[in-house]
């Protein structure tokens, strides 16, 4: 029987049982579409990336013996939709099977259950291998309950023997997030990222030949992602042994002098599933296991969490709540997202940088996108969709699953309290007290009114003001309104004052 196996772009699992032997009646399929790369506006280091590890997968299962269609983006057959490529390789060699792997993306999802049911072929969907909790574990472990990640942390940790002494953590607590906030001294220089050099002017050349629409840089011949899985370990072993020794200490840090820090950038790897979460923490652990003296237990903790608790959690919410949770808007914001958000055209430094580097760079870290670019977005009240098409389009490890839930959840509390207990928004103290920004900004972080007082300020007051009626039962939130109310009456009508005035002219500021 002749069967089809499609492989897409966030598939790349080179541990999967199907490639665990040849069958030359088994044909593997990739396509590069217009589908995919219109349904957003991404950055175009991201389509490259994707276009790239697609290659070098697509190339490695013909190196081993495995039958592959690959049709390129300017492929004469290409007919640019899952559904219409499908089809054509279907009648063209005489498909009498197909098979998929399970996408990560309810799009994706929805748009392969509807086409195999109007398959006249049977069809089957298979798992991918990859994720440490299957697609509905977290739904049915909490139930009616509220999603705490750190409860699903904690089982996983268990599942897995990851950092424990039998069925307790090893040293006797589970979670060192609180020694795990230093802001980065000003003379402290981290090790350079690893970067990959690779020329990707044919693939930039494409782009632009097809018409398709990006944002963001691309030095054509300097492309430096890891693309391939040995890229992806060499990345990986470069982490444990250079970056892993303060990842903790300063994985909240922000500064404009350095754009990679101690971060892993492991996410896009991990997300195409070159790599697996599994092997990522081990290799951590044993690398913590081996320099113990080097790598404190907060370091490792923290790297852990992020991968068996937060990524893991995020996907289980992901599926646990969609399509509904793509329509959420718990404060009802309306305001569109302003232009500099696609230039980094303003005078606001911490946004300036972290915008700036996100087009350059196609990545910021967790921090820059959840107290800097997401925590401005919440204050102002711009639409969740709004927010979440910039996320999605602007980061190469952005694929939906990871980026809505971390959007429109933690983010900008569109869910309600689905993914945090509290809206995570600041004013411009903890951005000042996390980084470097604001030495040297055109608005004056201490000053909450005024021409040059910081946006964050007031409009962080102005979140709090219109939203009382939703926020100030939640006694996480209290101590805000408390200090809400013991400033005088002049004091929060200018404060009030003053927001509106920045909502009016957002674009200017």
């Amino acid at each position: 029987m002749k069967s089809l196996r499609l492989i897409l772009g966030d598939q790349l699992n080179a541990a999967h049982s199907w490639f665990a032997k040849t069958d030359d009646s088994i044909l593997y399929c990739f396509f590069e579409m217009r589908q995919e790369t219109d349904y957003a506006t991404h950055h175009v280091q991201k389509v490259i990336g994707f276009f790239l590890a697609m290659r070098a997968f697509a190339e490695e299962l013909r190196s081993n013996g495995h039958q592959v269609a690959y049709l390129t983006l300017d492929h004469p057959d290409n007919r640019q939709t899952l559904p219409d490529n499908l089809h054509f390789l279907i009648e063209k060699h005489g498909i009498e099977h197909f098979e998929y792997l399970l996408p990560d993306e309810w799009r994706l999802n929805e748009q392969l259950r509807q086409f195999c049911g109007a398959l006249p072929i049977p069809s089957q969907a298979f798992d991918t291998e990859h994720f440490m909790a299957s697609r509905h574990e977290m739904r049915d472990f909490f139930g009616k309950k509220n999603y705490l990640m750190e409860s699903f942390y904690r089982s996983m940790r268990r599942r897995y023997g990851i950092l424990m002494d039998g069925d307790e953590p090893a040293t006797g607590q589970w979670n060192y997030d609180h020694d795990n906030r230093q802001k980065m001294p000003k003379q402290h220089v981290p090790p350079l990222p690893l970067l990959f050099r690779r020329d990707v002017s044919n693939l930039v050349q494409l782009l632009e030949e097809q018409g398709v629409k990006t944002l963001g840089r691309v030095d054509a011949h300097d492309y430096s992602w890891p693309v391939t899985r040995a890229e992806g370990l060499q990345l990986l072993n470069y982490f444990c042994e250079n970056l892993l020794p303060h990842f903790g200490d300063f994985q909240d840090a922000m500064t404009p002098q350095h754009w990679s820090l101690y971060h892993s950038r492991l996410s896009f790897s991990m997300n195409i599933k070159l790599l697996s979460p599994l092997e990522v923490v081990r290799r951590a652990v044993a690398e913590w296991k081996r320099r113990p003296d080097a790598i404190s237990f907060s370091q490792i903790e923290g790297f852990v969490r992020q991968i068996i608790g937060w990524r893991e959690y995020m996907r289980g919410i992901y599926w646990a709540k969609m399509p509904e949770f793509a329509k959420l808007n718990y404060f009802e914001n309306d305001r569109p997202l302003p232009d500099w958000f696609w230039t980094g055209d303003t005078k606001m430094a911490c946004l300036r940088h972290s915008i700036q580097q996100s087009l350059d760079h196609a990545y910021a870290h967790h921090i820059q996108r959840l107290m800097v670019t997401g925590n401005f977005a919440l204050l102002a009240g711009i639409h969740p969709n709004e927010v979440d098409a910039w996320y999605l389009g602007i980061y190469i490890d952005a694929i939906e699953w990871v980026e809505i839930t971390n959007t429109r959840g933690m983010s900008q509390f569109a869910d309600g309290g689905i993914v945090g207990t509290k809206p995570y928004c600041s004013s411009a103290a903890y951005i000042h007290k996390m980084g470097h920004y604001c030495d040297g900004c055109f608005y004056k972080k201490d000053q909450r009114t005024g021409e040059r007082a910081c946006p964050f300020n007031s409009l962080y007051w102005h979140f709090h003001d219109r939203h009382r009626e939703k926020l100030e039962r939640n006694p996480r939130i209290g101590m805000v309104y408390r200090t809400w109310d013991k400033m005088s009456g002049e004091a929060r009508a200018a404060t009030l004052e003053q927001a509106a005035k920045y909502l009016d002219g957002i674009d200017g500021l």
